[in-house]
């Protein structure tokens, strides 16, 4: 035999119990999104990479991003991200556009990053924004909406948090200690990765970035104070309106919130794990430059993304994921020779006319390979029609679940399959 081709590193294959997850989790999303008045769009896959060089950041661009040349060796790039095409989309046809603009959705990334547990090169992500609101209350709302979504999934707020910080504030704060305006991107960079290095480890990287003990030791103090958000008036609203919402108790003010892309200039927040050794599933964050960056009027913003392989193994982790068995409300119809396999198709549209999923098995075979397919895929009911049931007009049903059968009038089948998968 030949050895079989090996998939592309770092993407994924989807066999039909990882679609039903997929689906049902675009199910979900969509639920929260719409429940809140979000309208779902999408962008193209390929893009000018000079449309994420703008706002992204020289990391996405230079090393995370998929990059060819096409045929006029203009540099092209498959999508790491929407926000980008999202803001050039609103500035296209900003003069038509009713704001505040909602819109929400779900589609395929790439970024070439190594491969790991909960990081693959090929994923799915959820991108939800609000456009034209600049007020501490439609940042809290996308908060809400991850709360609600998170909350939707079975996910308790044991399990998960919804951490939130303000970048207004923090420049603040950092300003204070005196540091300067053009250190404070290497100083969030550093802030980033407190909970990644050990305590001496992260003490010694903010001095060999050239700063100070003293700026150290603020540093450390501003992000130990859990109550820093009570000098936030943005933020003191936004703890306030989530409480109105009903979503309070997943979220929690986290001063090492900062989110790495450039294009954040307030409310930044992420969903974390709450268990031991815990991850990002998502983050996002309110922009107020990004329309205007890609030729647009300014216009404000706020939004998240969340891919779908941390979201995934999270909800594996907690026993949140459903089972699914893809034939549940399907049937079979058996082909028992040839000259009966006419009517054995014409049986099984009439199933499907009725709504009811149904297969027709694919050529004559023994009635018992009939039946053990129909079992190993999990269906309810198996429809005999044979010689007898032909010349008596009637079909024999036997429901797997029960194992029981019983043969009835051609005319009555359909209830009786109605009554059969109600309780499957």
């Amino acid at each position: 035999m030949k050895p079989t081709i090996q998939s592309v590193k770092g993407t994924r294959e989807f066999y039909p119990e990882d679609m039903a997850i997929r689906q049902w989790l675009y199910g979900k999303l969509r639920q929260v999104s719409e429940l809140y008045g979000y309208q779902e769009y999408d962008g193209p896959f390929l893009e000018k990479i000079e449309l994420y060089a703008a706002k992204s950041g020289e990391e996405l661009v230079k090393e995370q991003s998929f990059v060819f040349p096409d045929r006029n060796n203009e540099l092209i790039a498959l999508r790491p991200e929407l926000t980008p095409s999202l803001a050039r989309m609103i500035a296209q046809r900003q003069g038509e556009l009713v704001f505040p603009a909602r819109w929400w959705s779900f589609g395929p990334f790439w970024r070439y990053e190594k491969p790991q547990k909960g990081r693959t090169r090929e994923f799915f992500q959820w991108n939800i924004d609000q456009v034209g609101a600049n007020s501490p209350e439609a940042d809290a709302e996308m908060i809400g909406i991850c709360a609600s979504f998170l909350k939707s999934t079975g996910l308790t707020a044991d399990e998960v948090i919804v951490y939130v910080n303000d970048r207004r504030l923090m420049d603040e704060q950092i300003a204070a200690l005196g540091i300067a305006e053009d250190q404070r991107k290497s100083v969030s960079k550093l802030i980033d990765r407190r909970d990644k290095l050990s305590s001496s480890a992260w003490d010694q990287s903010i001095l060999d970035a050239g700063f100070t003990s003293g700026q150290l030791a603020g540093l450390k103090e501003l992000l130990d104070n859990k109550d820093l958000w009570k000098k936030s008036t943005e933020l003191t609203r936004v703890f306030d309106a989530l409480e109105k919402m009903g979503v309070s108790e997943y979220v929690r003010y986290n001063p090492q919130i900062v989110r790495g892309l450039d294009y954040y200039t307030g409310v930044v927040f992420e969903a974390w794990d709450a268990g031991a050794e815990g991850r990002a599933v998502l983050g996002g964050g309110h922009y107020d430059n990004l329309v205007a960056d890609v030729g647009g009027n300014p216009l404000p913003g706020v939004g998240f993304a969340m891919g779908d392989v941390m979201i995934n193994l999270l909800l594996e982790k907690y026993g949140k994921l459903p089972g699914f068995n893809l034939y549940s409300a399907a049937v079979l119809v058996t082909v028992f020779d040839e000259a009966l396999r006419d009517d054995s198709m014409k049986l099984a549209a009439e199933i499907r006319d009725a709504g009811i999923r149904c297969i027709c098995y694919s050529e004559p075979a023994k009635l018992q390979k009939q039946l053990k397919y129909a079992d190993r895929l999990g269906m309810p009911a198996v429809l005999v029609f044979g010689p007898d049931e032909a010349s008596a007009g009637n079909i024999t049903i036997k429901d797997l679940k029960n194992r029981a059968q019983k043969t009835l009038p051609r005319a009555k089948v359909i209830h009786e399959l109605e009554q059969i998968l109600a309780q499957a």
